[in-house]
C-alpha cells in the first residue's frame, strides 16, 4: 500500500518557498488539491503556478497568518473552492534573534504572531471544515527548539516550545472528532531562512559548514525530506499517531555533548 491523497484537500501556511512549498509539492504528487497560503504574493503565486499542471490543482492564497480575518478569509475561501479540508500543515514561521534584554517589545510580539498565534489561527479556522469530514489530520511544523535551545533567540524558542504545547491539547480536543494533531521537529534544513540566518556572519560559508557538521549524519537536511515526515504523519500509515512530536534532524539531539564532545571527548578518546 502506498501513501496517497487522492481526492483529498491539504491546505499549507508559509507554502510559497523552503519546507512549505516542498511540502505542497510532495502532497500535490501524492494526488491531492492544494492550497498554498502565504504572505509573499509573488512567491506564492509562482509556487502554485509550478506546482499546477498534470491534472494537478494548486490554488494560492494571500495570507498573513497574524492576521486573523485574512486566516478565516483563506481557510474559508479554499474550502469552498475545493469543497473542504482534509489537511492542515501549519509551517509559516519566521525567526528573529536577541536574548530578552535585546529583544524589543515589538519584535517579541511579531515572532509570538507569527510562529504561535499563527499556528492558533490556522487551526482555529481550519478544524470547522476538518469536522465537516469526521476524520483529518493537523500537522505543525516545530523545530528541535522545541525541545532545546539556541542562544539569543529568546522569542523564537519560546514560541517553539509552546506550539508542542498546543499541538497536545489540540490532539485531546479533537481525538473524538478522528482528528490527528502531530509535530515535525526539523534540525537545519536548507531553506531561504537557514541561508539568510548564516548570512548575518561575516563568513556564512563557515556558519553553514558547521549546521552540517552538528548532525551526526554529516549535512544539513533536505526540505523535501521534512516533507515526506509530514505527508507519513498526515496519511493513513499514521492512523494510530497524535500528540507526538517527530524528529526529523538528521540526530542532532542524540550525541551527548554535541558532535564535538563525539569526536574528541571521551567515547572518542576510548576507540584510540
Amino acid at each position: 500500500m502506498s501513501i496517497s491523497f487522492k481526492g483529498k484537500v491539504a491546505v499549507i501556511t508559509g507554502g510559497a518557498m523552503g519546507i512549505g512549498e516542498a511540502t505542497a509539492r510532495r502532497f500535490a504528487d501524492l494526488g491531492a488539491d492544494v492550497a498554498i497560503l502565504d504572505r509573499d504574493r509573488l512567491a506564492g503565486e509562482k509556487a502554485a503556478l509550478a506546482l499546477s499542471g498534470n491534472a494537478k490543482r494548486v490554488e494560492f492564497y494571500e495570507c498573513d497568518v497574524a492576521v486573523p480575518a485574512q486566516v478565516e478569509n483563506a481557510m474559508n475561501s479554499a474550502a469552498a473552492a475545493f469543497g473542504g479540508i482534509d489537511v492542515l500543515v501549519s509551517n509559516a514561521g519566521i525567526q528573529r534573534y536577541g536574548d530578552v534584554v535585546g529583544t524589543s517589545e515589538d519584535l517579541w510580539d511579531e515572532v509570538m504572531a507569527v510562529n504561535l498565534k499563527g499556528c492558533f489561527h490556522a487551526a482555529k479556522y481550519a478544524v470547522p471544515h476538518l469536522k465537516k469530514r469526521a476524520s483529518g489530520a493537523i500537522v505543525v511544523v516545530g523545530s528541535v527548539q522545541c525541545f532545546t535551545a539556541v542562544g539569543n533567540s529568546a522569542a523564537y524558542v519560546t514560541a517553539k516550545h509552546a506550539l508542542l504545547g498546543l499541538v497536545r491539547a489540540m490532539s485531546l480536543d479533537y481525538a473524538g472528532n478522528n482528528i490527528r494533531v502531530n509535530c515535525v521537529c526539523p534540525g537545519a534544513i536548507d531553506t531561504p531562512m537557514l541561508r539568510w540566518a548564516a548570512s548575518l556572519d561575516p563568513d556564512p560559508e563557515k556558519v553553514l559548514a558547521t549546521c552540517d557538521r552538528m548532525h551526526p549524519l554529516g549535512r544539513v537536511g533536505q526540505p523535501e525530506e521534512v516533507a515526506n515526515a509530514i505527508a507519513f504523519l498526515a496519511s493513513d500509515w499514521a492512523s494510530f499517531i497524535t500528540g507526538t512530536a517527530l524528529m526529523v534532524d538528521g540526530g542532532m539531539l542524540v550525541p551527548t555533548g554535541g558532535m564535538g564532545f563525539q569526536e574528541s571527548g571521551t567515547g572518542a578518546a576510548a576507540k584510540k
